[in-house]
């Protein structure tokens, strides 16, 4: 049994508590959140009455003594919790983004080293059975190497809280999984980005709500994003809408549950080459899927067999630098490089 507290019993935590309770082997010790009747009220709401809850962090994990903490804390107290976390011997699974900063990350990961901990992050869109398939069939080079990918998302949600405050919301608090998801799909890292932020006039967010995203990966690959979290109508996916361009075709996934694949023939039929469609295969045994619940249980049986998981922060690292670096850009209104070397 791995002995968990949880620090952040807001919204998205009832997320955590669900995949959670789905895992036999996850206990869930103690509750820790700024609003103690809010934590109290989470532990009524999922049936866990007689465990500890409080505000200090430090206080909770001194009582519970647990072998992990869930880290679903607003991105300003990420640092502080997480090496609170880890000066008590615990491992952390964080929620996105790692770290409000750069800076932030890198002394999270330097920690993680000094205490030999397991640090890992909340991506839960590489466990989306649709991003695994598409992996692996490009990688297969069906249609050759992916030369363009295009990623849009424009959803209009009116939370409230922390995000309406937010600077670069859009970048920081949602583009994440679209920019780890294309650099997990299309298997390169990138190198420079050029990015634009701007404000509608229906915004109801303070800073970043729209943004334009460029970013030249070192395969050759261009990757677009554009985006708006105020963009009122026909909705796409969470997910995203995405097109791959590649050598000899190209592959269309709406962001939900529709994969199309076309493929270049010998044939002309006037100026335009002659496609058919070419089936994306299914699920193997091997992929690892489930959302929340697939990533907690590859971090505990991280912790059970001391190995890395997938989503480790030492890897997380290169998405939220595409993060900062078409943030750097959108400031300076130019192309930026993307400095991986510094996060590694």
């Amino acid at each position: 049994m791995v002995k968990v507290v949880l620090a952040g019993c807001g919204a998205m935590s009832s997320v955590w508590f669900e995949a959670a309770a789905k895992i036999p082997h996850v206990e869930i010790v103690g509750l820790v959140d700024i609003d103690r009747a809010r934590a109290q009220t989470s532990a009524e709401k999922h049936n866990l009455s007689g465990i500890d809850i409080g505000t200090d962090l430090k206080a909770i994990l001194s009582s519970t003594k647990p072998e992990a903490v869930f880290d679903v804390a607003v991105p300003q107290a990420r640092k502080e919790l997480v090496l609170t976390a880890f000066e008590h011997g615990c491992h952390v699974l964080t929620e996105k983004p790692m770290a409000a900063s750069l800076s932030d990350a890198k002394d999270i990961l330097k920690s993680a080293r000094q205490h030999d901990r397991i640090h890992a992050v909340v991506q839960n869109r590489r466990y989306l059975a649709n991003v695994r398939r598409i992996r692996r069939f490009l990688d297969s080079g069906v249609l050759g190497k992916p030369t363009s990918v295009h990623a849009d998302f424009f959803i209009a949600p009116h939370f409230g809280g922390f995000r309406e405050a937010m600077d670069h919301v859009l970048l920081v608090d949602m583009a994440i999984h679209t920019f780890d998801a294309a650099r997990y799909m299309i298997n390169a890292a990138p190198e420079a980005v050029f990015c634009r932020e701007w404000e509608p006039s229906n915004s109801w967010y303070k800073s970043g709500s729209s943004a334009f995203a460029s970013f030249n990966f070192g395969n050759g690959v261009v990757f677009n994003y554009r985006g708006s979290w105020c963009a009122t109508g026909m909705k796409t996916s969470w997910e995203s809408s995405w097109r791959f361009v590649c050598e000899r075709g190209t592959l269309l996934w709406d962001g939900f549950e529709s994969l199309i694949a076309e493929k270049a023939t010998s044939e002309r039929d006037g100026i335009f080459d002659v496609v058919e469609r070419v089936e994306v295969p299914g699920l193997s045994p091997e992929d690892r899927v489930g959302g929340h619940e697939g990533i907690i249980r590859d971090f505990v049986a991280a912790i059970e067999s001391g190995t890395q998981p997938e989503t480790a922060g030492t890897d997380n690292i290169k998405s939220l630098a595409m993060v900062f670096g078409a943030i750097e850009s959108a400031e300076q209104n130019r192309a930026v490089p993307i400095q991986l070397q510094e996060t590694e």
